[in-house]
Order: C-alpha cells, then structure tokens, then sequence
C-alpha cells in the first residue's frame, strides 16, 4: 500500500506539472511531439467539420457523429 500511495501522489505531481505548463503556454506555440503537425493534418484531414474551438457532448453524441 505505501508503495501504490507514494506512486499515485507521485504521478499526480508530474500530472500537475504538465497541467501548468500546457496552461500557461498559447496553443499555437505549444508543441508536445516531434509530429504534432503530422497529427494535426491528419485530425483535420478526418473530421474536416469537427469545431474544435467548442465543443458540444450533445453533438459528439448524435447518430451523424457517430
């Protein structure tokens, strides 16, 4: 159990850590991956209608979107 709990408090910092630095960072600047543009073209290229600047869960859920 201390081993689990020490991992899980451990993870929550380095989870921590990324949340501040993907917050404080404009979008288009920020870059996680080598390929973050190669996966971007290829997000766009499969849901060329998907607005990614709002996001309705009502919509993700309809038969269209699905």
């Amino acid at each position: 159990p201390r081993v689990e709990l020490a991992w899980a408090m451990r993870a929550h910092q380095h989870a921590q850590v990324y949340f501040n630095l993907i917050s404080s960072v404009d979008p288009k600047f920020l870059r996680l991956t080598k390929v973050d543009d190669r996966i971007y073209a290829e997000f766009r290229r499969t849901f060329r209608e998907l607005r990614v600047d709002v996001l309705d869960p009502e919509e993700l859920k309809s038969q269209a979107a699905k």
